[in-house]
Formats: C-alpha cells, structure tokens, sequence
C-alpha cells in the first residue's frame, strides 16, 4: 500500500498549479501539434503521434491528480515524463542555436535548469515524496 504525505495548504496549492500546467500543455499539443512537431528530435519515429499522445499524457496526468486515488500515481507518472521530454528540451534548445524557431537561450537556459525542479513537483505536489528528496517511508516513525 502507498503511503500519501500529509495534504498541506502549500501542497494542495502547488498541485493546483501542477494541474494547470499540465491541462494547458497537453491541450497546447493538441491544438499546435504542427509547431510542437517541428521540435521532435529525429529519431523519435511518427513524431505527429508522438505530440498527439504525449499531449493526451499531460491532460490524463493532470486529470488523476484530482483523485486521491490516482494521485500518487499520476505524480510519479509525471515526473517520469518531465525526465523523460528533458532529451527532447534538450533537442529544442540546440535546434534554436542553429537559427530554429527563433527562442533565444535566455529562454532555453532556465527552462532547461528548472526541469528538475519539475519533476520534484510533480512528485512533492502529488504526495509521493514529504519533503525534497526524502521518500515517505525514510521518514521517522
């Protein structure tokens, strides 16, 4: 059985946020998926798909973070895939070096910095960690 972290006011306020964050780039995907294609490293394959599901990703993770249920799932989930998209940020970044879309490095830079940061978020957010980088069940009795 999962143990949750304690549900503080700070804590159901960063979820919040999470969520919002969340619901807003999955829907983001969906509805510039042409312009968020353009950034997919080359070898991730049918990158269309790949915007298109990863977009329907975000708004399920942002959905189960509602539920008690699903919530420490749905966190950890996430912060799998903020790890996992940090290659393709990565990706983005060296592309705009090379004349891409036009974003400058003062944009890439700390969004690459922040990335774990994150993907504590998502974790602290949803209760699967009590507090920076100490598990629940570390924790005294």
């Amino acid at each position: 059985m999962t143990t949750i972290a304690a549900d503080s006011t700070g804590r159901r306020i960063a979820r919040a946020f999470l969520i919002a964050f969340y619901a807003v780039a999955g829907v983001a995907h969906l509805i510039v998926t042409d312009a968020m294609v353009r950034i997919v490293p080359p070898p991730v394959p049918f990158p269309r798909a790949v915007v298109i599901a990863t977009g329907l990703c975000e708004i399920a993770g942002a959905i189960a973070l509602l539920s008690p249920r699903w919530r420490v799932a749905a966190g950890r989930a996430l912060a799998l895939y903020a790890l996992c998209v940090w290659p393709a940020n990565m990706w983005h970044a060296v592309l705009d070096l090379r004349g891409g879309t036009g974003l400058p490095l003062a944009y890439h830079a700390p969004r690459l910095m922040v990335q774990p940061l994150v993907i504590w978020w998502a974790l602290w957010a949803s209760g699967a960690v009590d507090r920076p980088f100490r598990r629940l069940r570390d924790r005294p009795a």
